[in-house]
């Protein structure tokens, strides 16, 4: 695979955005790439020296006896927490403590409340692991009062909320195994990026590795929707009336787009779109709202932020990259996306560049979305899959998905 780097009601989007970038556009709506130079854009990059991981040599066993249960409470999207999952499990092996299946908040943006068993193969997930850490559903009866409402509602003994970011294995065995030890249970929320990369004994590096290319295996209907979906990329005559000779001579293949110009996106930017004042206010308040302001990019003018590559390409400037690149109208895209900031408006130009672009609405019918209709960590989970079997990949903006995929299909 190729890899390209490049219920909020207070205001509404802004109005539909105009191109910002006419002359670049008219000519690459009018210039065509030969097929010569079509054809050269899908070889593949030669092998860069990327292989997994080998086997661990030190033996993995489970403790005689368990110091007690370890809980973790996980934020942000779905690859954020795919990396903090992988961290519990190293984390629970550091412990010797039997770990609980991590629960994953609703974040904020998303507004998706899908737990672990809902996006993950739980059985399949506590199996693979079953020679490295103890891994148990649900609590028993002893603990059921360790909730989420339990620590929300004031200062906890038993949870862990000083975690500093990337900490070391020494810092849980001063810090963590002596709650465990006094009262059974220990809770850490929140748990995101909490575990080094450093200085780790190899074989938890190797057991971070297991969890996430072993045993985090998507629910069966994620895999059967991303079938579908691959599928019917690969078809040339899915749409019919839009097959023609040119098409055909890259049949079988697709590129999937990355977009990621969510409203979450476009707020931290902190950049001004160039839409008007409506626009500045709506950013700026979402910003208030969710970040309390907290917005590092806020700091700079926009000029800085171009300059510093802070700024999220539009979905037309990102229209405008694969066209010099040498994609043109019959190229196959699929657009791997939420909810794109303003819509079909906002992508109305990408689309005017490549009238191929599909997503999961145009490929799948809303009976086979029904399952995860809704639910942003599924959403995202199918497009996971779909740009693991794509033949490039392009991403507008670097990210947690962009850093998973760049190791996922590397190796």
């Amino acid at each position: 695979m190729l890899f390209l780097h490049s219920p909020f009601g207070f205001i509404e989007e802004w109005n539909a955005p105009k191109p910002r970038h006419s002359r670049l556009l008219k000519s690459a709506l009018q210039h065509q790439k030969s097929s010569e130079k079509q054809s050269d854009l899908w070889v593949p990059l030669a092998y860069q020296g990327w292989k997994p991981c080998s086997e661990s040599g030190t033996a993995s066993k489970l403790p005689e006896k368990s110091e007690g249960y370890i809980k973790v409470f996980l934020d942000g999207g779905l690859n954020q927490q795919r990396m903090a999952i992988c961290d519990a499990v190293v984390v629970a092996k550091i412990l010797n403590a039997t770990l609980v299946i991590p629960y994953l908040e609703v974040y904020p943006v998303w507004q998706d409340s899908s737990t672990f068993m809902d996006i993950f193969d739980v059985d399949h997930f506590i199996n693979a692991l079953k020679d490295d850490i103890a891994i148990v559903k649900e609590l028993p009866d002893e603990f059921s009062w360790s909730t989420r409402e339990y620590y929300a509602t004031a200062i906890r003994p038993t949870r862990i909320k000083t975690a500093p970011v990337h900490a070391s294995a020494n810092w849980y065995l001063d810090n963590v195994l002596p709650v465990l030890q006094s009262y059974g249970i220990a809770a850490v929320a929140p748990f995101s990026h909490r575990l080094t990369f450093d200085n780790l004994p190899k074989y938890l590096q190797h057991l971070r590795c297991k969890v996430k290319f072993q045993a985090l295996v998507f629910v069966p209907h994620i895999k059967h929707l991303r079938d579908v979906l691959v599928n019917r990329l690969r078809d040339p005559f899915t749409k019919s009336n839009m097959v023609s000779d040119k098409y055909k001579q890259g049949a079988g293949k697709f590129v999937v787009l990355h977009l990621r110009f969510d409203k979450d996106m476009a707020a931290h930017s902190a950049y001004d779109f160039g839409d008007g004042k409506a626009e500045k206010l709506a950013l700026a308040k979402y910003r208030q709202v969710i970040w309390q302001g907290r917005v590092l990019n806020s700091q700079f003018t926009d000029e800085e932020l171009r300059s510093q590559g802070r700024c999220p390409l539009t979905p037309e400037e990102i229209g405008l990259l694969l066209a010099a690149l040498g994609f043109d109208n019959s190229t196959r895209l699929y657009l791997a996306s939420q909810k794109v900031y303003c819509g079909e408006a906002q992508i109305s130009t990408l689309r005017s560049l490549f009238p191929l672009m599909e997503d999961k609405k145009i490929l799948a019918s809303s009976d086979e979305r029904a399952l995860i209709k809704g639910k942003a960590s599924l959403l995202a989970a199918v497009d996971y899959y779909v740009i693991m079997h794509s033949d490039i990949f392009v991403s507008a903006s670097p990210g947690n998905m962009h850093n998973a995929m760049v190791i996922t299909c590397s190796i």
